[in-house]
């Protein structure tokens, strides 16, 4: 495995540690997507890592192909090491949610037998917006799976006794969202990141 390939799974390992509610499916559907610039730019969070949200293009990189409806993050931490996720934004119950999808980890002529044990997920996570600060929320995995296991939720899913998977469709997915965007206890002991306009 190339360097570069381990650092950006070593990140993913940190970064998305069990404390987050992955799912196979994006929250999101083409016609949840809008026009907007709420990301542009470049932000740092408390930890020194830097986020560079940039929009997306269909195809070659010029001015007319911009995709303002997604974005790619580039994320760096403090010790320099690097990933890149695809990031589109939708709003549910009055909020803005964050669907973040890993862009790349290998290259497909390099594969080795490590990338074929790599399943890439989505996260997905509330965005609270003020002028020069966004605040990120994760659901909290834990508060998922005790959900689960005391039948006070229904969607689909898969657990393996370490992680839970859901398997939810979009819609399915947005209902859950919107279900349980005002709930505190949902993100109280999720990730959390405070990203400050550099």
């Amino acid at each position: 495995m190339k360097a570069r390939n381990f650092s950006i799974i070593l990140i993913i390992a940190l970064f998305f540690s069990g404390c987050v509610v992955y799912s196979f499916y994006p929250l999101y559907t083409e016609k949840d997507l809008f026009p907007n610039d709420i990301l542009t730019g470049n932000w740092i969070d408390d930890e020194g890592a830097e986020w560079n949200f940039e929009h997306a293009y269909f195809g070659k990189k010029v001015l007319e192909n911009i995709d303002s409806t997604s974005y790619v993050l580039y994320l760096k931490d403090k010790d320099e090491r690097e990933s890149e996720f695809n990031i589109h934004i939708i709003k549910l119950g009055g909020h803005y949610f964050l669907d973040f999808y890993l862009e790349e980890f290998s290259d497909d002529d390099n594969l080795d037998l490590e990338d074929f044990h790599i399943i890439l997920v989505h996260t997905f996570a509330k965005l609270t917006v003020t002028e020069n600060q966004l605040q990120i929320n994760w659901f909290d995995q834990d508060w998922l799976e005790d959900l689960i296991e005391e039948n006070k939720i229904r969607i689909h899913h898969e657990n393996n006794g370490d992680y839970i998977l859901l398997t939810a469709k979009p819609k399915e997915l947005q209902k859950f969202v919107e279900k349980y965007v005002n709930s505190e206890e949902a993100f109280k002991d999720g990730m959390e990141a405070i990203l400050t306009r550099k």
